[in-house]
C-alpha cells in the first residue's frame, strides 16, 4: 500500500474513478467485476495500490469505454515501475514538484504563458537563484540551490534525444524585470535567445503594444498528454504548484492560450524584440 502516491498515480487513479462514474456503476459493483474487495477499488482510485495493464483494461470494457488511445494511455500508466531522476530529491522538496518534473517527462508538448518572470526550463542558474531568493518566508542558501538544482536538471526534457515540443508566450514585462540586476538579466536573455534559435522551441513575445492580455495577465503552464484527457495545466501559486485536470479547466485554458498567441509577435519579430530588450541594459 502507498503511503506517498506520486501525481501520475493519483492521476491514473482519478481516470479510472471517472470512467466508472460516467458508466454509473459503484465501486461496489466494479469489485465485484475483479473479484476484489471494494476497499481494493477505492485504494486504486486514490492512487494507493497499483492496478496492472490487464485489469485497467477489464475495468475500461466493463465501463463501456471505447476511446482506445485513452485505454492504451492509462495502460501505459499502470505498467510504469521506472522511478525518474526527481526521486531524489523525494525528501527535499515539496512533492508537488516533483509530480511537476513528473508531468514534463511524460508530456508530448509543452506550453507555458508568463508574465512576471522567464519561463523555468528557460532560466539561467544565476537568474534561478535571484528567483527563489524572492520567496516568502525567506529560504535557507541550502533549499535555494535545492531548488536552483531541481530547476536546471527539470531543462533535460528539451535537451534530450527526442525533445519535448516547447513553446512560450511571454509578455514584455517579463523580459523587462531585471531580476539579479542588468548583468544577470542580460545573460538571461540571451540565453533565451539561444534557445529560440532550437528547431522544438518556439518562443512568442506579447509586447505592452499589443493593447490586451486574456486572462488578466495569468501565468500558467499546460502539458499536453498522450491523449486530451490526460492534458494537465500548472498553475504556479506563492503557496506551490497547483495542478488542474477536468475537461472544464482543460478546455479554458486551451482558449487562453489561444487567445494569448494572437495577441503576440512571430518567432522572428519575437527574437528581434528580446534582442532590442537586451541592447537597452
Amino acid at each position: 500500500m502507498r503511503t506517498n502516491p506520486t501525481g501520475r498515480q493519483l492521476r491514473l487513479g482519478a481516470e479510472l474513478r471517472k470512467l466508472r462514474e460516467r458508466a454509473g456503476m459503484t465501486s461496489t459493483q466494479a469489485s465485484r467485476l475483479l473479484g476484489v474487495q471494494q476497499n481494493q477499488i477505492s485504494n486504486v482510485e486514490a492512487g494507493r495500490a497499483g492496478v496492472s495493464p490487464e485489469r485497467v483494461r477489464t475495468l475500461a470494457y466493463h465501463y463501456d469505454c471505447g476511446n482506445k488511445a485513452l485505454i492504451g494511455a492509462l495502460s501505459d500508466m499502470a505498467s510504469e515501475r521506472v522511478r525518474g531522476w526527481w526521486e531524489e530529491y523525494r525528501e527535499i522538496l515539496p512533492a508537488a514538484l516533483l509530480d511537476l518534473a513528473e508531468v514534463e517527462h511524460h508530456a508530448t508538448r509543452l506550453r507555458a504563458a508568463v508574465t512576471i518572470h522567464v519561463p523555468g526550463l528557460f532560466q539561467t542558474t544565476d537568474y534561478a537563484r535571484e528567483i527563489f531568493r524572492q520567496d516568502v518566508p525567506e529560504m535557507s542558501p541550502p533549499d535555494i540551490e535545492h531548488r536552483v538544482s531541481f530547476r536546471i536538471k527539470r531543462q533535460a526534457v528539451l535537451f534530450r534525444d527526442a525533445p519535448i515540443p516547447y513553446q512560450a508566450i511571454i509578455h514584455e514585462a517579463a523580459l523587462r524585470m531585471k531580476f539579479g540586476g542588468p548583468s544577470v538579466t542580460r545573460a538571461q536573455l540571451q540565453h533565451l535567445l539561444d534557445m529560440s534559435e532550437r528547431e522544438d522551441v518556439t518562443v512568442r513575445v506579447v509586447p505592452f503594444d499589443a493593447g490586451r492580455l486574456p486572462g488578466s495577465g495569468q501565468s500558467f503552464y499546460y502539458s499536453k498528454g498522450p491523449v486530451p484527457q490526460l492534458d494537465t495545466v500548472h498553475l504556479d501559486q506563492s503557496h506551490g504548484p497547483v495542478f488542474l485536470d477536468s475537461e472544464a479547466q482543460l478546455d479554458k485554458y486551451r482558449v487562453l492560450y489561444d487567445r494569448m498567441e494572437a495577441s503576440a509577435l512571430s518567432p522572428v519579430e519575437s527574437r528581434d524584440f528580446i534582442h532590442k530588450v537586451a541592447q537597452d541594459l
